[in-house]
């Protein structure tokens, strides 16, 4: 006997009209799903805490304000920036928010960074006195020629001195000296002041200090260093 529709079985994969209806539809035109734009300060501070978190390098006030579709104004993120800050110290987390020359980031805290040390395969580099010297004369009286250099250690600045720091990103030309022979000037970079922790040269700790947070001086290898040329 032929099936009809009026004496065909129910399939057991047939769809309920509601579904048949779902599977049916064409969403080729639905509006993306958009979330809610932030519209209080608690809020506001979510979503910034999260940009941080998730980005590798630091983030200044004016991109931190383009998360938002109606911008809040440098001054509100920056109040929420304090507040973050603030909520992170009073909760004694591992991690603390940060200002830096580039921006505002999350970093582990000083005090905490030899027990993660323990993980790392490599140790950290670790360079001369000879290279900790020049930078610091460097960080002090930026800009400074080579032979500004020279005229405070009282001894001749390797060109191996000046091109680690320069690959590590710590000091770059910024521009010469209108004198004969027109001596490049060094300066310090914003790479220097963020790998330091600092906003700004005005908070330059003294040379031990360098060393201490950074662990670089290496004085089991000092660099041999040579007399200065006579003026």
């Amino acid at each position: 006997m032929l099936e009809t529709e009026e004496n065909m079985p129910e399939r057991e994969d047939a769809l309920p009209d509601e579904e048949a209806d779902f599977a049916d539809a064409d969403f080729s035109s639905a509006a993306p799903m958009t979330a809610a734009e932030p519209d209080t300060p608690a809020a506001l501070k979510r979503v910034i805490e999260a940009a941080l978190f998730g980005s590798a390098a630091p983030l200044p006030v004016g991109v931190l304000r383009q998360l938002f579709g109606q911008d809040p104004g440098a001054e509100l993120v920056r109040r929420l920036l304090d507040e973050l800050r603030t909520d992170w110290e009073a909760a004694g987390r591992g991690v603390e928010l940060a200002q830096t020359a580039n921006g505002w980031r999350f970093q582990t805290r000083a005090e905490l960074q030899p027990y993660l040390d323990r993980l790392k395969n490599e140790k950290p580099p670790r360079y001369s006195r000879a290279v900790m010297e020049t930078l610091a004369i460097i960080a002090y009286r930026q800009p400074v020629t080579r032979g500004g250099i020279e005229e405070i250690r009282g001894v001749a600045v390797s060109p191996s001195v000046l091109k680690t720091l320069e690959s590590r990103g710590w000091i770059d030309v910024i521009g010469h000296r209108d004198t004969p022979g027109r001596p490049a000037l060094f300066a310090t970079t914003k790479r220097f002041l963020d790998d330091m922790g600092l906003r700004s040269l005005t908070e330059l700790p003294a040379l031990p200090e360098i060393e201490r947070m950074m662990e670089l001086v290496d004085t089991t290898h000092p660099e041999a260093d040579t007399p200065a040329p006579a003026e």
